[in-house]
């Protein structure tokens, strides 16, 4: 049986004022916010997602587009107007208080913006502050605080108070202080904006880093869209208490959904947040170490490009073979093309940024080869099409493109080396006559 998902909201939906579920139904019915203004505010309307356990779930919009709303009734702090929540399985709508605190207890895990530190207690009191309210036994709930606090970074400051320590640090401490409660969930609200730049960032891929070796669900609220598209597997879009677009950050940045996505996509650093998968393109300047040298130079010939890729089987990357090498070999009538492959060629893996492409593109001749973690060739991402994303525009490539890199050897010299060392008999050499 498939377990169930970490979080599952359907038509959520929360009204402060007068009326609510009135409020609610008329929004649905298609009225404005401004028609509702003697009523109240609608917070949250009609919100429906899944957050899958060990996922990074963002929820990122403006102040006062619903987040901090909507992940409070995640938890059962705000009570909704509509609709259900279910954590774990089971649902929040309608238990009793000591039940929601049980739940919290064992599930459901928060931090806070600005830190929520007891003021009176140390580093390590803090971190372990959940497991006391669990009923961990001392020593148990000092070790695995010690553990986690060393995981954040600040071993050695266990006995140090709150007031010493930097904001930076303060929030490590209350991450440590969620990681060590064990719980499935951590709800963040804010938790780095408080942040200074450089710290933040630090936080940010500290956080990816713990999710990973954790393997939490994580529901990360944010204003930032660069911070939303770093850390989010999927990232929902809010606009006054609506969710107006849902999905990856590739989907957000390269399809929004209206204009209100895409004013917040064209401030986005396109090069943190593509990666290679996002823009390579299937790979045409191949061919397989079986095939020799004449399939070879007749593939570079017909590509007009002067070094082609060479796989093994099953599709593993070998190397590269280049035109005036080949001819050689075709010319000395050698059939096997492993003397002249290179094994120098630039690969990356699929999930690498556009940010760290750079580097390794302008040194290779061959556009970047893309390969899983078998080794195999998935893709190639030539500079034009690397350029053209980074500024959101075509790359023009297809049919007529221009494959890196450019011949060096003249088609019909190419075709009249073919044609006067055939070796595949007669229907080579007519092919060569048909193409010359």
């Amino acid at each position: 049986m498939t377990a169930p998902p970490a979080i599952a909201a359907r038509n959520l939906s929360k009204f402060f004022g007068r009326k609510p579920a009135e409020a609610i139904e008329r929004l649905r019915a298609g009225a404005s916010r401004a028609e509702l203004a003697s009523l109240g505010t609608p917070a949250v309307v009609d919100a429906d997602f899944t957050v899958e356990r060990g996922e990074i779930f963002v929820v990122m919009g403006l102040s006062g587009s619903g987040k901090s709303t909507l992940i409070r009734m995640l938890n059962g702090l705000i009570e909704p107007t509509g609709g259900t929540v279910t954590v774990m399985g089971e649902e929040l709508t309608g238990i009793s208080p000591k039940r929601l605190r049980q739940l919290r207890r064992s599930h459901v895990s928060m931090v806070f913006q600005h830190f929520a530190l007891l003021p009176h207690r140390s580093v390590l009191e803090n971190a372990a502050y959940g497991l006391e309210i669990q009923g961990v036994a001392e020593a148990e709930r000092r070790e695995r605080a010690e553990h986690v606090l060393d995981r954040v970074g600040l071993a050695g400051w266990d006995e140090r108070m709150p007031s010493e320590l930097s904001g930076g640090m303060q929030q490590r401490v209350g991450l440590a202080r969620a990681l060590a409660s064990d719980t499935d969930i951590l709800l963040m609200d804010e938790a780095f904006s408080a942040l200074d730049p450089l710290i933040r960032r630090e936080m940010q891929e500290q956080l990816v880093e713990l999710q990973q070796e954790f393997g939490k669900t994580i529901v990360f609220i944010t204003h930032d869209l660069n911070e939303a598209m770093f850390l989010g597997d999927r990232i929902a879009v809010m606009r006054d208490g609506s969710i107006v677009q849902l999905g990856t950050a590739d989907e957000i940045l390269t399809d929004p959904a209206d204009d209100y996505v895409a004013q917040f996509v064209n401030d986005v650093d396109r090069a943190r947040v593509l990666t290679a998968a996002s823009v390579m393109e299937a790979p045409r300047a191949l061919v397989s170490s079986s095939a020799g040298p004449r399939t070879a130079l007749r593939t570079m010939r017909d590509l007009q490009t002067s070094s082609v890729f060479v796989v093994g089987q099953g599709r593993r990357l070998l190397g590269a073979v280049q035109d005036r090498d080949v001819m050689r070999l075709v010319k000395r009538g050698d059939r096997s093309l492993e003397s002249v492959i290179r094994d120098d060629v630039a690969f990356v893996d699929r999930q690498t940024y556009l940010s760290d492409l750079f580097e390794s593109a302008v040194e290779s001749v061959l556009p970047l080869a893309v390969v899983d973690d078998q080794h195999r060739l998935i893709g190639v991402v030539p500079r034009v099409t690397l350029l053209a994303a980074l500024g959101n525009v075509s790359s023009a490539t297809g049919e007529h493109a221009v494959i890196e890199p450019p011949a060096t050897i003249a088609v019909e010299t190419i075709t009249a080396t073919l044609h006067e060392t055939a070796l595949l008999g007669e229907s080579d050499v007519a092919e060569e006559k048909a193409f010359a």
